[in-house]
C-alpha cells in the first residue's frame, strides 16, 4: 500500500488531477483515487479559458495543453440568415487571448502523465467508501473493485469526485439548485460546411439553439436544445440522422456530420453547495458546483478551485501559515461559484428564449451592444474568467491609495517566476522594502523581479495564485509585516 498521505484526493478528473499536480509541485505527499478503471475517452469539458491557462503557465506546465489544443479566436452568433453578433476573444486582457479548445480526454492525459512523471500514480478502481474527521486527521476507508478495503489516515481530504460526490454526501451538504426543464442533444463528430475553423458558431434559430465548438481538424462538438422536458423525463440519445436534420434546419443545408465519436442526450443541472469545507474536508469542482455548459466555465472554475486550495494547504502543511488560512477557501470560491452559476444561467436563458417577439428584441439589443468595443471587451474578459477577483476576501488588505496597477483583491496580470519547490507570496516594490520582507518572513515571502518604476510606487504582496493580497505605499513595510504576521504560524 502507498501509505498515509498528507492529502487524500477522491476523484481523478481534471480538478482532482490539477490539485494533485499542484500539491506535488509544492512538495506535499498525496494519494489520488478514482472508481473508474481508466480516464475518460470522451471530449466532455472542451475549453481551457485564459485565466486557467495563466495559472498553468505560472505553475510551469502550460505547454502540454497548448501543444494539444486548438486556439479559438472568437464566436459568431447568427439566426441562420443574418449575423447577430461577433465576439473577438483577441480582446481578452491576457497573454492567452483565446479559448483553447481541447477535449477533456486530452486534458486528463496531460495532467495524469505529468503526475506520473512526478512519481504519483492514480489508484484506479478504488473508491472512497467512508470517512471520519478525527479533528487532527481524517480516517478514510478505500474499497477496491474486488471488495478489498483499506483504512488510512490523511491530514486532509478533498472531494473532487463529481456531481454525485461521495465526499459531499459524507459531509451531509445540501446540493441546492434545479434541473432545467428542457432536453438537449450533444454530438461529437466530423463536420463539413463551417467556414471559420477557429471560431465558435452559434445559431439562434426560432426552434432553438444550435452551437458548434471546434475540437481539432474537422472535428466539432455540436449542442442543440430539443425543447421542453417534464420532471424526470429522459430523452433517447439522438441518431446521426437527427443531428444532421437539426443542423440543416437551424444552421445551413451545407452543414453535415459524418463518423460521430459520441452522440448523447442530456439535461442541464444548476446546483451548488453553500460551504466548500468543514473541518479537514474540502470540496472542489463538480462536487461543489455544477453549471449550464453555456460559456464553458464549469471545468475552469473547478480547476481554479484547485489552484486556490493547493497553495493554502501547502503553506499550512509546511507549518509556514496558520490553519486559519484555509478558512478563506470556502468564502472565496463559493462567491465565485455563485457568480459563475448566475452568468451561465443568464446565457442559457438568453439562448433558449421561445417567444418570437422576445427573440427579436434579444437579437436587436445584442446586435446594437456588440458594436461598442467596451462591451465586447467586457464580454470577452468575462468568458476568459479575467474578471474574477477576491475583493471581499479575508486575505485581501489595502492600507492606502494605489499609485498604479491592480488593487488588493484583483488579478496580477504579469507572469512571476516559478519557484522550484514550495509556494510563497511575492513581494513587489522598492528593493529595500521587498528584501526586508523576504528576510523577515522567509517561509512566506520571496522577492519578486524589479518592478516597472510606475509599479515601484506601491508595495504589493502577490498571492501564490496570482492575486494581489496587500497594497500599500512604497515604504509601508509595517502594513505588509502586520498582514504577514497575521498569517504566519
Amino acid at each position: 500500500m502507498p501509505g498515509n498521505p498528507k492529502v487524500l484526493i477522491s476523484g481523478a478528473g481534471p480538478v482532482g488531477l490539477t490539485l494533485a499536480n499542484e500539491l506535488v509541485r509544492h512538495g506535499i505527499a498525496v494519494r489520488i483515487v478514482d472508481k473508474a478503471a481508466r480516464r475518460t475517452d470522451k471530449s466532455k469539458a472542451l475549453v481551457l479559458w485564459s485565466r486557467t491557462l495563466e495559472l498553468f503557465d505560472a505553475a510551469g506546465y502550460v505547454q502540454g495543453f497548448l501543444s494539444a489544443g486548438l486556439q479559438a479566436h472568437g464566436a459568431q452568433i447568427s439566426t441562420g440568415k443574418q449575423i447577430v453578433a461577433r465576439i473577438s476573444f483577441d480582446l481578452i486582457d491576457s497573454r492567452f487571448a483565446y479559448a483553447l479548445m481541447i477535449p477533456q480526454s486530452e486534458t486528463e492525459r496531460i495532467l495524469e502523465e505529468r503526475l506520473a512523471a512526478a512519481g504519483v500514480t492514480v489508484e484506479r478502481t478504488v473508491g472512497l467508501s467512508g470517512f471520519t474527521d478525527r479533528g487532527d486527521s481524517v480516517e478514510a476507508v478505500l474499497t477496491g473493485a474486488g471488495g478489498d478495503s483499506e483504512t488510512l489516515r490523511a491530514d486532509w481530504l478533498v472531494g473532487c469526485d463529481g456531481a454525485h460526490s461521495a465526499v459531499r454526501h459524507g459531509l451531509g451538504f445540501a446540493f441546492e439548485g434545479s434541473t432545467l426543464q428542457s432536453h438537449w442533444a450533444l454530438a461529437d463528430g466530423h463536420v463539413m460546411g463551417l467556414d471559420r475553423q477557429d471560431h465558435l458558431h452559434i445559431f439562434w434559430h426560432r426552434d432553438g439553439i444550435l452551437a458548434f465548438f471546434p475540437i481539432v481538424g474537422d472535428r466539432w462538438r455540436v449542442i442543440a436544445d430539443l425543447g421542453p422536458a417534464a420532471d424526470g423525463e429522459l430523452h433517447p440519445d439522438p441518431t446521426l440522422g437527427e443531428i444532421n436534420a437539426l443542423m440543416a434546419r437551424r444552421g445551413s443545408p451545407a452543414i453535415a456530420m459524418t463518423d460521430p465519436v459520441w452522440l448523447a442526450a442530456f439535461r442541464i443541472h444548476e446546483r451548488k453547495v453553500k460551504d466548500y469545507s468543514r473541518g479537514r474536508v474540502f470540496l472542489a469542482g463538480d462536487a461543489a458546483h455544477i453549471h449550464s455548459p453555456a460559456g464553458g466555465q464549469g471545468m475552469n472554475t473547478g480547476m481554479q478551485d484547485a489552484f486556490n486550495l493547493a497553495w493554502k494547504l501547502a503553506l499550512v502543511i509546511e507549518g509556514a501559515a496558520k490553519p486559519a488560512l484555509l478558512d478563506s477557501y470556502s468564502r472565496e470560491r463559493s462567491a465565485v461559484g455563485d457568480l459563475v452559476l448566475k452568468n451561465a444561467g443568464r446565457l442559457t436563458e438568453l439562448a433558449t428564449l421561445r417567444n418570437p417577439l422576445l427573440q427579436d428584441i434579444r437579437n436587436t439589443v445584442l446586435r446594437f451592444a456588440a458594436g461598442f468595443p467596451q462591451i465586447q471587451h467586457k464580454v470577452a474578459d468575462q468568458l476568459g474568467e479575467m474578471d474574477i477577483g477576491y475583493p471581499d476576501s479575508p486575505l485581501t488588505a489595502a492600507s492606502g491609495p494605489v499609485a498604479n496597477g491592480p488593487k488588493a483583491g484583483e488579478r496580477w496580470p504579469h507572469r512571476l517566476a516559478v519557484g522550484p519547490v514550495g509556494c510563497r507570496f511575492t513581494a513587489l516594490g522598492l528593493p529595500d522594502a521587498v528584501a526586508g520582507l523576504a528576510a523577515k518572513f522567509p517561509n512566506l515571502v520571496t522577492m519578486g523581479p524589479a518592478c516597472d518604476p510606475t509599479h515601484a510606487m506601491t508595495l504589493r504582496l502577490i498571492r501564490p495564485d496570482g492575486y494581489v493580497a496587500f497594497t500599500g505605499g512604497p515604504q509601508d513595510t509595517a502594513g505588509a509585516e502586520a498582514y504577514l504576521a497575521a498569517l504566519e504560524a
